[in-house]
């Protein structure tokens, strides 16, 4: 007899495993990947992950037999002074005995458990608890999503399909008009005829069999339920209404931004726009770089140029107003943004910057968030209120007048995904 295995997912049998394993470990894993952000190189964010588990993490208890007591027997194979049915001398108290989990005296153990896991389970437990808030806008244009709606019924399809009530009704409704005998008419006929043949009447016992034949002829012709009054429920595929997104990406490359502060920022962007591509079908992504002057670049310029210069924050602000003016609709888009910046700014153009933000970006959009960055060798100075930048104290005044936005300090790649998290979690507590 030959056994073919036809079962999908033919390279992957163990699948349900290590799905399994993935839930039991989920816990440790994420702590793997999320401490596995801040080493990885800038373009290798999503790329696969081996995860070092310790196996104390990973044991699952189970029933055993005893060490102690009990009767088993054994045969082992290689030995050569016991057959089966011979009784072993139990070991004296102290010999023998399993190995034990302590640590041997030079310090060594059991390596820890490692687990690769492939690019998408990754990145799905890395954004699993994210989410873009406020994504409440939806159009129809272009909508290339579909779901099942109910449209009616058929006379054909699938049983798993079948509308038992309409089948029913329409039974009922059939043999009504056809007048097909009801099993208490037949009922009540067998009582009448038991009836006549006790008092010995064989003309009415003769025709109560006729009638009898009769009507189980009749119910016979008219079926209970007959192929006609089967009803399936119909459906179509109908367009679903998207929520459209566009995030705008606003970076200060300018001269007082250091290449670490310049790296720290890339990180964030890049981690956004995986977030984004990954997470959502309909999220068109806008890459604003700016000096003392904006311009919308893409994704290979924003992430790889070296251009330099002044800080004039309105610019970028002002970029974000016209493009959003020209190609996004605040009444069918769901808007957002993240500034990214070191702080500074001239003391000129801090009112432009908050006019702009309290008259135009705000109102418009469903969140901004700021995003600064500093180095972490003035991480004491920054952690106080007391000393901010100037960015950060005009934005804190705006801040106080709109919810929906959110300012975060970073001050090394350690606190990209913590802050990250922070500011687009599904539960989210903006400080």
């Amino acid at each position: 007899m030959n056994i073919v295995d036809r079962r999908l997912n033919p390279k992957g049998k163990s699948h349900t495993n290590r799905q399994r394993f993935i839930r039991l470990a989920r816990e440790t894993i994420k702590e793997a990947v999320v401490r596995s952000i801040k080493d990885r190189a800038l373009g290798d964010v999503d790329s696969k992950e081996v995860v070092n588990i310790p196996r104390a993490r990973i044991h699952e208890p189970r029933f055993h037999h005893s060490s102690q007591g009990g009767i088993r027997d054994h045969v082992l194979p290689g030995n050569k002074e016991y057959v089966q049915g011979d009784t072993l001398p139990k070991p004296q108290g102290g010999e023998g005995g399993g190995g034990g989990r302590e640590g041997s005296p030079d310090g060594e153990g059991e390596d820890s458990f490692q687990f690769t896991l492939s690019r998408d389970e990754y990145l799905n437990i890395l954004f699993e608890e994210l989410e873009l808030p406020d994504l409440a806008k939806t159009f129809l244009k272009d909508a290339t999503a579909f779901k099942s709606a109910r449209a009616g019924f058929s006379t054909s399809g699938s049983p798993n399909n079948l509308n038992l009530v309409r089948t029913m009704r329409n039974s009922l409704a059939r043999r009504i008009s056809l007048a097909r005998p009801k099993p208490r008419e037949l009922e009540e006929i067998e009582a009448q005829l038991e009836a006549a043949k006790s008092a010995g009447d064989r003309d009415l016992v003769a025709q109560l069999e006729l009638r009898r034949d009769q009507v189980i002829r009749r119910a016979k012709r008219i079926a209970y339920i007959d192929p006609v009054d089967l009803r399936y429920n119909r459906f179509e595929r109908v367009p679903k209404p998207n929520a459209q997104a566009v995030m705008f990406c606003l970076m200060d490359v300018s001269g007082s931004m250091s290449e670490y502060m310049k790296d720290l920022a890339k990180r964030f962007f890049l981690l956004l726009h995986l977030f984004l591509t990954r997470k959502y079908e309909h999220v068109d992504v806008v890459f604003i770089r700016h000096t003392s002057e904006a311009k919308e670049v893409d994704e290979e310029t924003f992430f790889r140029s070296r251009e330099t210069g002044g800080t004039v924050v309105s610019t970028a602000l002002e970029e974000m107003k016209r493009i959003v003016a020209e190609r996004y609709s605040p009444d069918e888009w769901n808007i957002y943004a993240a500034q990214a910046s070191d702080g500074d700014n001239y003391p000129s153009d801090s009112e432009p910057s908050m006019r702009l933000l309290r008259d135009d970006i705000l109102p418009q959009t469903q969140y901004f968030a700021y995003i600064e960055v500093l180095d972490e060798r003035e991480m004491g100075m920054f952690r106080s209120e007391m000393n901010v930048s100037t960015l950060w104290r005009d934005y804190k005044v705006v801040a106080g007048e709109f919810p929906n936005l959110a300012m975060k300090r970073v001050f090394s790649k350690a606190d990209i995904f913590p802050v990250f998290h922070q500011l687009f979690s599904k539960t989210r507590a903006v400080a």
